[in-house]
């Protein structure tokens, strides 16, 4: 078994499945949802894309070789509601992902070896890899719950429905469920 290629495998495959749930979360939210934030301490869908977007840019453009914190990011404008049209949230938001996923895609397994610098602190390139997913997927996370918040009572869920587990074993197991002990 290869591990480097294992790991950018199952890598890759962690942030396309997560970025599989914000999508269809997006996809139940009303235009014009996108911009509420629940409070002044919480931010928007909105917010949370452009954050998203200009942290894959910045950490993903010429990965291995400039700081994961690129010069010309406003992180801090990221966190201020742009107001832009569900089209241009999506636009960037696409940007950052492609970028990422454009660049682990070329990623070889010597590369797993090198370190690379995140606003000027050292990271192994799986810490980084690492770093970067869990990030990712905390905002995704963010993305899906206000989301389910937002669609009400028209929320199409994104897993297994509550209470239908069995149900789901039962079909993708073909019936041979495990014993209970």
């Amino acid at each position: 078994m290869n591990i480097a290629a294992e790991f950018l495998a199952a890598t890759i495959n962690a942030f396309e499945g997560n970025k599989r749930l914000a999508d269809r979360a997006l996809a139940q939210v009303a235009d014009d949802k996108l911009h509420v934030a629940l409070d002044e301490n919480t931010n928007s869908i909105a917010v949370i894309m452009q954050h998203i977007a200009g942290n894959l840019t910045s950490r993903w453009t010429d990965f291995l070789t400039t700081d994961g914190e690129k010069p010309g990011r406003n992180r801090d404008q990221e966190f201020v509601d742009s107001r832009a049209s569900r089209q241009e949230l999506l636009d960037r938001w696409e940007r950052g992902w492609a970028c990422l996923l454009q660049t682990l895609q070329t990623l070889s397994a010597e590369d797993l070896d090198q370190s690379v610098l995140i606003r000027g602190e050292p990271h192994s390139v799986p810490l980084a890899i690492q770093r970067s997913l869990g990030h990712t997927c905390y905002h995704i996370g963010q993305i899906v719950q206000l989301a389910r918040f937002h669609a009400g009572s028209h929320w199409n869920t994104l897993t297994i429905p509550k209470g239908e587990s069995e149900q789901f074993n039962q079909k993708n197991r073909g019936g041979a469920g495990i014993s209970p002990s």
